[in-house]
């Protein structure tokens, strides 16, 4: 294989390296504004635990960020190796940062989980696993979203939850989704 099959092969895998990227800034960048709107709806919020390997990620948004320039100021012309870069180091360099941002909890309107929002409307059932980590069950779909709690806020999650379940903003069991069993699930908050 000659320098110049490889250096297209390599280009080729930047684009789509790029293409992938672009989805996954998309899905973070997305979940990241709709955490910015909600925000100040937050009735208990608390900070997030980092990421593992956090430290490990920014040095590679610094590492992407050094290649972007060199790559830039050397290559100006190789645009498909430009855009691929350019997605990695605003995942890594940004929007991986700012995700850490995203404070898990209770809002006015639903909980923020571990993997996102979930509005109560959508909440077909809830129960406790380990103690500290609460498991919901959409009522759409065969969907299971998770919030560890941290210890001193679990007696006011589940108070919270209570309050909700008793104004019926939370309805059990409805729907074709995922539901968690046969037992009456209000007993889970």
């Amino acid at each position: 294989m000659s320098a110049e099959e490889l250096a297209v092969i390599l280009r080729q895998a930047l684009v789509a390296l790029g293409v992938l990227f672009v989805l996954v800034n998309l899905r973070v960048g997305g979940q990241f504004l709709q955490w910015w709107r909600l925000r100040r709806h937050a009735v208990l919020a608390w900070p997030p635990a980092r990421p593992p390997f956090f430290a490990v990620n920014l040095a590679i948004g610094v590492m992407l960020g050094l290649i972007l320039l060199i790559t830039a100021i050397r290559m100006p012309r190789s645009l498909s190796s430009l855009f691929g870069v350019a997605m990695m180091f605003t995942y890594y360099g940004y929007l991986l940062p700012l995700s850490t941002r995203i404070r898990p909890g209770i809002y006015r309107d639903g909980i923020w989980t571990d993997s996102g929002y979930m509005p109560y409307r959508d909440i077909g059932g809830l129960t406790w696993k380990g103690g500290d980590t609460l498991v919901l069950a959409s009522r759409q779909k065969a969907l299971g979203r998770r919030l560890r709690v941290p210890g001193p806020h679990l007696g006011e999650v589940r108070h919270l939850l209570r309050e909700e379940i008793g104004r019926r903003t939370i309805e059990f069991d409805e729907g074709p989704g995922l539901h968690l069993g046969t037992r009456d699930t209000r007993e889970s908050a």
